[in-house]
């Protein structure tokens, strides 16, 4: 039988609606792993006290 190739096919980043995966570079052992980068959910604004009656 034919055996597996050493070398992994650039796989294309992947967009969702809150994430992008990307592909990292295979290591010593030929793992190649994933990099998951998220977005954030929601805006943060700075705290303003709330003015005195």
């Amino acid at each position: 039988m034919s055996e597996q190739k050493k070398e992994r096919p650039k796989v294309p980043d992947g967009h969702s609606r809150f994430f992008v995966t990307r592909q990292n570079p295979p290591n010593d052992k030929g793992f190649v792993g994933y990099q998951v980068i998220w977005d954030k959910f929601q805006k943060e604004v700075d705290y303003q006290t709330p003015k005195r009656p």
